[in-house]
């Protein structure tokens, strides 16, 4: 691990993003309440929630952080369709959220595509991605949107 010893705490958020993309039949019955294994986004939110408090423990080298919050969004887009993901996760520390916050998408994101596998077999999780971080001495980062969604970085100067 690297030595965080020395650095100063400091507020620290991240963003993290995902995209499952689903037929829109699938995300008709995701929408109407009505997956087989039941509610299909309130798995997925309580998942990537445990997910990113485990952080530690599935990703190496990474700092156990106490977490001040940690929330995900799920909605449902038919223009994907699917459903986007955000997670943000929050600390007062010596190192950054980032990685609480991708693995909280990324787990709901699994949650999700476990929830409707016995629907579809063609879903794809895509587009996993940090969207915005602020605190420590790198600063602020905000992803660019391009036209067609794709992200790009972006460096606060």
């Amino acid at each position: 691990m690297v030595d965080v010893g020395a650095k100063k705490p400091t507020r620290r958020i991240a963003t993290a993003g995902a995209d499952v993309v689903v037929s829109p039949e699938t995300l008709r019955t995701v929408a109407d309440g009505a997956a087989p294994k039941g509610d299909v986004l309130a798995a997925a939110r309580i998942a990537g929630i445990l997910g990113g408090k485990k952080t530690p423990d599935l990703i190496p080298l990474t700092h156990p952080l106490p977490l001040e919050s940690l929330g995900i969004d799920l909605k449902i887009d038919e223009g994907i369709p699917g459903i986007r993901i955000e997670a943000t996760a929050a600390t007062t520390a010596r190192t950054g959220v980032e990685m609480e916050a991708l693995t909280a998408v990324s787990v709901a994101a699994l949650t999700v595509y476990d929830m409707l596998k016995s629907m579809e077999k063609g879903i794809r999780i895509t587009n996993i991605r940090l969207i915005h971080k602020e605190g420590g001495k790198s600063g602020e980062y905000r992803e660019e949107r391009r036209e067609k969604g794709e992200g790009r970085r972006r460096e606060k100067e």
